[in-house]
C-alpha cells in the first residue's frame, strides 16, 4: 500500500496521482489534505508514520516544490525521501538508494511528467549489491 499526502500547493496533483493509482489497481491511504490550507510538516509526519509502522510500503508527498515535504520526511528514522523532477532520478533513487518516499512539486512538475515519475518510482526495486553497503552507512547516520 502507498501512503499519499499533500499540502494545499500539491492538492491538484495529488488528485491526479490518486486517479493514476486507482487505474493501476494500486491500494493507497490518503493522508490529506483535501484542498484546505495545511502545514506540510503535519502531512509529512502522517505519511511517514504509515511507512515506519509497516502499514504502508512506500509514500508519495506533494507540496509546491517537493522540497519542504522531503526535508520533513527525511527527519523521520527509516525514511529515505527524494524529490524527483524527472524519470531517471525516480528510477535510480529506487534502484540505488532504496528511497521509500517520492516527493513531487505540484507547482513545478506537470501532471503528465509527474505520473511518469510515479510509474518509475513504483515499478523499480532496490538493486542491492554494491548499493547495500552505502544504504547501511546512510542508515547508521540516523543513530549517530
Amino acid at each position: 500500500m502507498i501512503a499519499i499526502g499533500c499540502d494545499h500547493g500539491g492538492y491538484e496533483l495529488k488528485l491526479a496521482v490518486e486517479e493514476y493509482l486507482t487505474n493501476r489497481k494500486q491500494e493507497f491511504s490518503d493522508c490529506g489534505c483535501n484542498g484546505e490550507t495545511v502545514d506540510y510538516p503535519d502531512i509529512a509526519e502522517k505519511v511517514c508514520k504509515k511507512i515506519t509502522s509497516g502499514e504502508c510500503e512506500k509514500g508519495i508527498l506533494i507540496c509546491g516544490t517537493g522540497i519542504g515535504m522531503s526535508m520533513c520526511a527525511n527527519k523521520a528514522a527509516g525514511i529515505r525521501a527524494a524529490v524527483c523532477g524527472d524519470t531517471f532520478s525516480a528510477k535510480f533513487t529506487r534502484r540505488h538508494n532504496d528511497a521509500n518516499v517520492l516527493c513531487l512539486g505540484g507547482r513545478v512538475t506537470g501532471k503528465g511528467l509527474a505520473l511518469e515519475i510515479v510509474r518509475e518510482f513504483l515499478d523499480n526495486e532496490f538493486e542491492g549489491g554494491r548499493h547495500t553497503a552505502r544504504l547501511e552507512k546512510m542508515k547508521n547516520m540516523e543513530v549517530k
